[in-house]
């Protein structure tokens, strides 16, 4: 007969599982190996690392290889395994400032980590041009001149991640990007430039759309880009924040840059012209102007 203790070491061996999975990930992405080559670099075959991967799986390397794995990539058992946030061989305390190259692969490997490892923080984010999560395929596809079919698959997966993660119960985002912004993808302008009518307006209430359903879990502030600046960020809790830099995240460790740019967040925040409660109303009146 199956024991509550019994369940408990499942429901533990499970956790570690997971976490070991996304400690994986995050060292293929930063490696940029796939699994051959990552098998290979560790001594296992393929097909056995591939099951210690798979979703949904319980299984765990023996120690010899959680060894090899450790030694190879420069990490210590106790970060492979969950036991800390940070670890690294090298040093006993971890740089304040990183530089991540990455494609388009290998981003969204590494942001679906920090995603995770953030969950049940406030990520807070500065986007680029128009949320992730709240772009459509035609604006995607327009954007990124997505001609490459695995770069395409790439980019939809992001935004697919992102969504599912922002629809969690345990979710706290808040996104924060400069009302003119909007404005200029309402009228065609900038990089938007030769987007139809019709894709911008299916764009904006698809926005708008979105706003509402995830509410409260996630939250748009609109500030006046003629009054504060900022760069293209994401903070994910107390943990780091990522500034983006083309094709590479500039990682913040440090506890005193994360806390200077939480309040730079927080100003944003506090000089924003449309609040959560009033964005969507926004959104849709930019489309009825189409």
């Amino acid at each position: 007969m199956k024991t509550q203790q019994d369940d408990e070491t499942h429901g533990d061996k499970r956790d570690v599982a997971e976490i070991f999975r996304d400690r994986m990930a995050l060292l293929l992405a930063q490696k940029g190996f796939n699994l051959s080559q990552f098998a290979k670099s560790i001594g296992i075959d393929r097909s056995a690392l591939s099951q210690f991967l798979a979703p949904g799986s319980t299984r765990l390397p023996r120690a010899e290889t959680l060894c090899a794995i450790a030694r190879t990539c420069g990490v210590s058992l106790d970060w492979l395994m969950g036991l800390i946030a940070r670890d690294s061989l090298d040093s006993e305390t971890v740089e304040m400032l990183e530089i991540q190259r990455v494609n388009h692969e290998s981003g969204r490997r590494i942001l679906s980590v920090w995603h995770k490892e953030a969950m049940g923080y406030k990520i807070r984010y500065v986007p680029s041009e128009l949320p992730d999560l709240l772009r459509t395929e035609a604006v995607r596809k327009f954007e990124f001149n997505l001609k490459n079919p695995d770069e395409r698959e790439s980019r939809e997966q992001q935004a697919k991640d992102q969504l599912t993660y922002s629809r969690l119960p345990e979710t706290d985002m808040e996104v924060c990007m400069p009302v003119q912004r909007l404005e200029q993808f309402a009228s065609g302008q900038g990089m938007w430039n030769g987007l139809s009518a019709e894709v911008r307006r299916e764009q904006l209430m698809h926005m708008a759309t979105l706003i509402d359903e995830l509410y409260p879990t996630f939250r748009l502030f609109l500030y006046d880009g003629r009054e504060v600046y900022s760069a293209p960020y994401t903070l994910f809790g107390p943990l780091r924040a990522a500034l983006y830099v083309g094709d590479m995240f500039l990682v913040v460790n440090s506890k005193g840059h994360i806390r200077a740019l939480t309040a730079h967040f927080d100003h944003l925040i506090r000089v924003a012209r449309f609040g959560p409660d009033r964005v969507a109303g926004k959104v849709v009146g930019l489309a009825k102007t189409l």
